[in-house]
């Protein structure tokens, strides 16, 4: 068991890192080919119509789960997918090989949405939304957007608990809206969900209310694999692309690893302080209750981030865009 839950961490800090990378080694080819999304990066309104549209989507989800239009939400996700796919494939493809790539993965997503095909969908969106939102978030709006998310997500899973319900709905979907961390090279995200609807189907037939029967079923499915939001990987990741891109060379000069030109000694604390903060929320999860994410990964990536602009010689008002 401690072995299989070691592979589980080690495999979720992959999937962490590999967003992190990606979205490092996207920063200045997107900013190069006009992907920047606002006119003024700067400005610490985008993170408030950011974060406002957050919870617009969230309100949409939850009452599309309500009303029972769950095909509304796979559908605008796996176009969502194609459509973040399309900027990562768009700098290392010509254009008509990277709109197939891009197609094949949301049809990949649809006709086979196993583990495995979700984690390459979500490393995919999560490391072009980090680098989108990294060029177009300044320091400024980018440590407001995680300090914002950060204490709405607590709220959210502690108190209103209303993200737990649209945990709930979003994995039954099995789309890259989270990440599938399987502890065993035989798990199956398909077959778990077809037991876990069996077991439903026999527990509302045959089982009295109040029975141990769902109890068991999600005790084993924990066991097997475990999920992380997609957005607690991007959003402090942000964070981390914004550092490698808007601190000035000066102040921060690149550490010279040539495919990740970006990389400055702040962006890499960030990376650090978001890896702090998973390992703890790792061993917090593994206990077998869900926990809000965005606190320690904001929080460490914030730190992280601090510490690396501190020992870089930045003051801390210039650091958060003061």
């Amino acid at each position: 068991m401690r072995r299989r839950v070691a592979a589980g961490v080690g495999f979720a800090a992959l999937l962490f890192l590999l967003v992190q990378l990606g979205a490092l080694a996207l920063v200045p080819t997107f900013y190069e080919q006009g992907y920047q999304t606002v006119e003024d990066p700067t400005d610490p309104t985008n993170s408030l119509v950011y974060i406002g549209a957050i919870l617009v989507a969230t309100a949409l989800m939850l009452a599309a789960f309500k009303f029972d239009l769950d095909w509304v939400v796979r559908a605008f996700v796996v176009v969502a997918t194609a459509s973040l796919a399309w900027y990562v494939f768009s700098v290392l493809l010509p254009p008509l090989p990277a709109i197939g790539a891009s197609i094949a993965l949301a049809a990949l997503l649809v006709v086979h949405p196993e583990w495995y095909v979700i984690d390459t969908a979500g490393v995919l969106m999560g490391a072009g939304a980090a680098a989108l939102f990294g060029i177009s978030f300044g320091l400024l709006p980018a440590v407001l957007l995680l300090t914002v998310l950060a204490v709405y997500d607590a709220i959210s899973v502690y108190g209103t608990e209303h993200m737990l319900d649209l945990a709930a709905g979003v994995m039954d979907l099995k789309l890259p809206v989270v990440l599938v961390v399987p502890t065993t090279l035989s798990y199956s995200l398909r077959d778990a969900t077809a037991e876990a609807l069996d077991r439903s189907d026999e527990s509302s037939s045959d089982a009295p209310a109040g029975g141990d029967e769902d109890d068991d079923g999600d005790e084993d499915d924990v066991r097997d694999a475990f999920f992380i939001g997609l957005g607690d990987a991007v959003i402090p990741t942000v964070l981390v692309a914004s550092a490698a891109f808007f601190l000035p060379p000066a102040a921060a000069p690149s550490l010279g690893v040539s495919w990740l030109p970006a990389l400055n000694l702040p962006a890499l604390t960030a990376m650090v302080g978001t890896f702090a903060g998973l390992f703890a929320l790792l061993w917090m999860v593994l206990k077998g209750r869900a926990h809000a994410g965005l606190p320690l990964l904001n929080g460490g990536a914030i730190g992280g981030y601090l510490v690396g602009a501190l020992a870089s010689g930045i003051p801390v008002l210039t650091a958060v865009g003061l």
